[in-house]
């Protein structure tokens, strides 16, 4: 089996907790040789979890080899633009990094550059774009749509027939009833249970969700 090589993009949080899934992955001969960190805001050559941190984003623009990277950023405009600036570089693959406990039917479809952290399900037709965040314990329902850069932080639970346009972010436990939408750009609230429609733009929290703030 060949060894990929990949570097994570984003030293935080999610890039550390993104770090153990590759190396329990790792345990489960997935090869993956993880290379380091890269972040615009840390120190080239700090270690973090015994990798070094290579460099900012215009390392990766001038790499001359075939290499992954796994963009873990939990904003998603930060993240888009992460992408938008490394992907002129040709030789960067965005594969899915996906925990090896995902439970998902056949019938899920995903695009690409998404991570699906640990305790996640999926169940059946199901559509998922690019670089989706899937934080841990996150589950979604049947005939549901989750569009792209959105991040479903912890225990998030998505009902069926829901669609949760661009860029949105769902925070820690929050909940949607079945057949609702949630637009684009819209951040709900850690806690929130959305039984109505959210329009695109805004800022829904509370039992039940309420818009408080356009953005």
């Amino acid at each position: 089996m060949s060894i990929n090589d990949i570097v994570i993009i984003g030293a935080g949080g999610l890039g550390r907790e993104v770090l153990f899934e590759l190396r329990e992955l790792n345990l489960h001969n997935r090869n993956y040789n993880i290379l380091g960190f890269i972040d615009d805001n840390k120190s080239e050559g700090s270690i973090i979890h015994g990798l070094p941190v290579l460099g900012s984003t215009n390392y990766l623009l001038n790499y001359k080899e075939d290499i992954s990277a796994v963009i873990c950023v939990g904003n998603p405009q930060a993240r888009h633009s992460i992408y938008k600036k490394v992907s002129k570089n040709t030789k960067i693959k965005f594969p899915n990094i996906i925990a090896d406990d995902f439970r998902c039917s056949d019938f899920v479809k995903m695009g690409k550059g998404n991570v699906v952290c640990f305790s996640c399900i999926a169940t059946v037709d199901i559509e998922i774009g690019d670089f989706v965040i899937l934080s841990n314990g996150t589950k979604i329902g049947h005939d549901s749509k989750v569009g792209n850069f959105v991040t479903l932080y912890p225990s998030v639970n998505v009902s069926g027939n829901v669609n949760v346009g661009d860029y949105s972010e769902l925070g820690v436990g929050a909940s949607i009833i079945q057949n609702k939408s949630i637009g684009t750009g819209v951040v709900v609230g850690a806690g929130a249970v959305v039984i109505n429609d959210i329009p695109k733009n805004c800022t829904a929290v509370g039992v039940p969700a309420r818009v408080i703030k356009e953005i």
